[in-house]
């Protein structure tokens, strides 16, 4: 399957993994790879010489493309950065700050930049300064959201860009995979269809309970003060959002909430932690190889838009 991000990166399938923290590792990223897509390695919260060690141990995994995920508010983005640089990954995606000033230095070190933009006015900025694609991330997507869908971001972006754009939020099958492509989109990026790979580090407790949830069990917390995450509901969730209603102190929200992505997916607490997934939840039902994961996405994306040929033959 060959789209502008197949061409870009050099890649089998136009997937490309989230970067999910403390669970996109090296295991989990060379899977991605080896199936045919684009692993990323996450590097929230993680220290600096730990990136550079499983940046390593990813390509003793793979010798496919990976890349690597920068979340620029980190206190370290400097000295991942230069990591990165000298371990020169095929790619990296940035988010979570201005990534334009790292462009030139990325650039040099002949590593490819997809910057994270919600919006069209974003998109156009790091396109004009040299981006080689974006990804477009909706609000349905798990972790931090944004205030669009992405098939809002797909109407409104798509058309005013010229370089690969990389759909995500909500994409969990290759239905959606499909409906992006149709869109206009070069490829996609999924999170939480991966966080039941074999080879993902999530803690048990969290798979079960992802398998186990309902639509109805997605629930964002803190968009009311313009930063929303998207988990599933549970007893850290409920208190939140009782606080937050009640107008309680900025500080005191974050108290509750700062460590519980690590509790849930790393110890396992799916009760005082937050399971962070994305909004598609029903198609999460079974722990599966990366690589049996990538094939039945294949498989549906074809079925899909096989069927979207016949429907247009249909209306010609």
């Amino acid at each position: 399957m060959k789209t502008k991000l197949t061409a870009l990166l050099g890649i089998q399938y136009p997937v490309i993994q989230g970067g999910m923290a403390w669970v996109s590792e090296a295991n989990l990223t060379a899977a991605v790879s080896n199936a045919g897509g684009a692993g990323i390695i996450a590097t929230g919260g993680r220290p600096t010489e730990w990136v550079r060690e499983e940046i390593r141990k990813a390509r003793s995994l793979t010798d496919k493309p990976f890349g690597v995920n920068i979340m620029l508010m980190a206190p370290n983005k400097d000295e991942i950065v230069e990591v990165v640089c000298e371990e020169k990954v095929a790619f990296v995606t940035l988010g979570a700050g201005n990534p334009v000033p790292f462009f030139e230095k990325l650039k040099s070190a002949g590593i490819k930049v997809i910057p994270v933009v919600p919006n069209v006015k974003l998109a156009k900025r790091v396109e004009a300064a040299g981006a080689d694609a974006v990804v477009i991330e909706g609000m349905e997507a798990g972790g931090h959201i944004g205030t669009l869908t992405t098939m809002a971001l797909l109407t409104n972006v798509i058309p005013e860009m010229n370089i690969p754009v990389i759909a995500a939020g909500g994409i969990a099958d290759g239905r959606g995979i499909a409906a992006a492509l149709l869109m206009g989109a070069s490829g996609v990026q999924m999170g939480s269809r991966f966080l039941l790979a074999e080879e993902c580090a999530l803690h048990p407790n969290a798979k079960k309970r992802i398998i186990e949830a309902v639509d109805t069990d997605s629930i964002v917390t803190g968009y009311s003060r313009g930063h929303g995450v998207r988990g599933l509901r549970n007893r850290m969730t409920e208190k939140y959002l009782e606080l937050e209603r009640a107008g309680a102190p900025q500080d005191e929200l974050d108290k509750l909430a700062i460590g519980t992505n690590r509790l849930a997916a790393i110890e396992g607490d799916i009760e005082n932690g937050l399971v962070q997934v994305g909004q598609s939840l029903h198609p999460l039902k079974e722990i599966k190889p990366t690589r049996a994961i990538m094939d039945e996405l294949m498989s549906q994306t074809r079925e899909a838009l096989a069927g979207a040929a016949r429907l247009a033959a249909m209306l010609a």
